[in-house]
């Protein structure tokens, strides 16, 4: 079932198994960038606030809960990375995806680093050159979940895997979409629950990974997908 778009709505989800929830939320955006980045605080704020409300054992006693002495801040590392701040405390993993005139974010509610992505099927129609996405058995796999649509399953895909290189921090720097294997999906209310696994250049990068997947949810939207990945890792020095 495709989920209805609620702007400004915070929604939950739990990504990982025993895991903590992840909170995410869109807003309309705008081509200006002073706009853009005025957006993305606003929602990283109402996340912020749904997080605070939720007295989160984790964040309960962090600056989060003060945030006129500790305002908010969202910089970016040299890979563009998004880092959330209060002040001059870290906050828990961000992420944030374009789609159109829309801003979507995700907020970590654990010690998880997340990524988020949203992919629209009108990006992939008829001539995308698939091969540059996935392999054979992972778009068999995908057009089962979207009714046989290849636009659908290449955004579907899409969005997983450029979830998981968000999440690891590295966008597609260090990692060709067909270096994630997007393993067979599980059911889960209101979307698909997938694990992830690297290779090449990816797990050379991220050894830490080993042999285990990253855990990707994804809920269907009206023409895209919207995935969200979660990763624990060691951090990497260039």
């Amino acid at each position: 079932m495709t989920q209805a778009r609620q702007e400004g709505v915070v929604q939950t989800l739990r990504v990982a198994p025993g895991g903590g929830q992840v909170f995410y939320a869109s807003a309309p955006d705008t081509a200006s960038p002073v706009r853009q980045a005025e957006n993305r605080c606003r929602i990283a704020g109402l996340l912020c606030e749904h997080l605070r409300a939720q007295e989160t054992p984790l964040w309960k006693n962090h600056p989060i809960c003060d945030s006129v002495e500790h305002p908010l801040q969202i910089t970016r590392d040299a890979l563009g990375r998004p880092r959330l701040l209060w002040g001059e405390y870290a906050g828990p993993s961000i992420s944030f995806s374009r789609a159109g005139e829309e801003i979507w974010a995700a907020l970590s509610g654990d010690e998880s680093d997340i990524g988020i992505d949203v992919a629209g099927s009108a990006e992939f129609r008829e001539g995308y050159p698939a091969h540059r996405v996935c392999d054979v058995q992972e778009l068999e796999q995908a057009l089962g979940l979207a009714d046989g649509d290849v636009a659908s399953a290449l955004a579907l895909l899409w969005s997983v895997k450029e979830a998981v290189v968000k999440a690891l921090g590295c966008a597609f720097h260090f990692a060709d979409p067909r270096d994630i294997h997007v393993q067979p999906a599980a059911a889960e209310e209101g979307g698909h629950a997938f694990s992830a696994c690297l290779s090449g250049k990816a797990l050379v990068r991220f050894s830490g990974t080993g042999c285990h997947p990253i855990s990707v949810r994804s809920v269907p939207q009206t023409g895209a997908w919207l995935s969200i990945a979660a990763v624990r890792l060691p951090q990497y020095s260039d």
